[in-house]
């Protein structure tokens, strides 16, 4: 077989019963991968252009294969071409392993291994087929540990120990390859047993025979033999027991080394996981505030907009007025040049507030006429206003106060009925008739200075009257 060969070289002339997990990595040039069941390398060796026979070959040489294992999925043809030769279980990824997690997995595990560090060089076939192994193994590792436990305590060997791994492995259950495995050791022993003691019956017809010839002293010579031959065998008894047991508990230690390697190994990808989860945490996090951030700055943006869409508005309906008034005004004006009608400027209430609405509103001035369409609430003080922006006329629609009309009259701003002169409508104010509108002005006046003249002569002649009834006082 030619390429890189690692054999950590057991003794190779009983291991027919030892079980074995087969890392193989198939192609031009194969990638071989061999461990025992408690996880110990024995060969890692790559080869190009290899028989299959051969590769059968070397893998029988090292024992019994329980699984062959591989790492891609789905699982290679001629995996399990190999698998059906060897008559073993093929065991595989869910998916292709990535070559990071082959590299850490055989990083990993050649960190420490038989209480010495491992430097082994391998190649990319070798590595795949060692990762592919390991990974087996460690999908394995907690139910190997549960069956070594339980023989341990049933008094099996290392070989019973594998025997066990083997059935469980192909489906049987612990409690049940235990009992089997125990049932064949007995007859085992049973049959040793049986073999041994018909030696010691025949070696001991042998030395009775002896002693009739050589009289007592053989006799005793044979006995005491025999308590010097019993001493030795108690001896090696003890000795292997203990061996045994020295060989269990060194087990247990590089199982449990090898367990600390691999929960390392665990804890390091968790903590990669770990960073990663907060990572994305943190990720999230800022998304989550730049999004908090980005909804307060819609928002301010939102309240901008609508503050601004309210003094627009706003301002356009001021704009709607002004243009409205204008339209008015623009109106008025050619009516005012002509002289044939004169505009009648509105105000709604006799109120002050009402009078200043309706003067921004026409901008009432001089010369101008007005129509107070309800005259409650009015008297002296409102008249006084609407007399200062220097009037021509009022039109009342209905009864006005007597203070109100009296400060009228003293300042001689006509005061009109509306049912005595006729008004036209417009789209907001009315028109009245420049030659009409004169007499009824004319009419005011003179009833207004009959009127003083009438009060004038009855003050006149009450102030006679009150005269000559002085005179008449002695």
């Amino acid at each position: 077989m030619k390429g890189s060969d690692l054999f950590l070289k057991p003794d190779r002339t009983n291991n027919s019963h030892r079980g074995i997990i087969v890392g193989f990595d198939p192609g031009l040039t194969v990638g071989l991968a061999i461990l025992d069941l408690n996880g110990n390398l024995i060969s890692l060796v790559s080869c190009k252009e290899i028989r299959r026979s051969e590769i059968i070959s070397h893998i029988i040489a090292y024992g019994k294969t329980v699984l062959v294992a591989t790492d891609v999925y789905p699982i290679p043809k001629t995996v399990k071409k190999l698998a059906t030769t060897l008559n073993s279980k093929i065991w595989s990824p869910y998916k292709c392993m990535s070559i990071e997690s082959k590299t850490d997995i055989v990083d990993s595990y050649l960190q420490y291994e038989n209480n010495k560090l491992l430097e082994i060089r391998q190649n990319a076939h070798e590595r795949d087929a060692l990762a592919a192994a390991v990974k087996t193994y460690r999908d394995f590792f907690n139910k190997f540990q549960q069956i070594t436990k339980r023989a341990e305590k049933a008094g099996l060997n290392d070989r019973a120990i594998d025997s066990i791994k083997t059935l469980v492995v192909n489906g049987v259950s612990i409690s049940n390859a235990i009992k089997q495995i125990t049932e064949e050791t007995d007859k085992e022993n049973t049959i040793l047993k049986e073999s041994d003691n018909k030696l010691n019956i025949n070696t001991v017809s042998e030395l009775s025979t002896k002693s009739l010839s050589t009289g007592i002293d053989a006799i005793v010579y044979v006995s005491d033999d025999s308590k010097d031959i019993d001493k030795p065998e108690y001896d090696d008894v003890v000795i292997s027991r203990l061996k045994h047991k020295l060989k269990s508990q060194k087990r247990n230690i590089d199982n449990l080394k090898r367990k600390n390697i691999i929960l390392e190994e665990d804890n390091r990808h968790y903590s990669a996981e770990i960073s990663k989860l907060q990572s994305k945490v943190d990720k999230l996090h800022y998304n989550y505030t730049k999004k908090i951030l980005q909804k307060k700055e819609v928002s301010s943006k939102i309240a901008i907009i609508k503050r601004i869409q309210e003094k627009y508005n706003e301002e356009k309906s001021k704009r709607i007025e002004l243009e409205k008034e204008l339209r008015l005004l623009n109106e008025i004006q050619p009516l005012k040049i002509s002289g044939n009608s004169l505009p009648v400027k509105i105000i709604e209430f006799f109120t002050k507030e009402g009078i200043r609405e309706a003067s921004d509103k026409w901008e009432i001035g001089r010369g101008d006429i007005v129509l107070l369409k309800n005259s409650k609430g009015g008297g002296s003080q409102t008249a006084s206003m609407i007399i200062k922006l220097g009037v021509k006329a009022v039109i009342t629609m209905d009864k006005i106060s007597d203070p109100a009309e009296n400060m009228f009259e003293e300042n001689m701003v006509p005061l009109i009925p509306a049912n005595s002169v006729k008004m036209t409508s417009m789209t907001e104010f009315y028109l009245v008739n420049t030659k009409d509108f004169k007499l009824e002005i004319e009419r005011w006046k003179e009833h207004v200075n009959n009127q003083k003249e009438e009060e004038n002569n009855q003050n006149l002649l009450k102030l006679v009257d009150e005269y000559r009834a002085q005179r008449r006082r002695p």
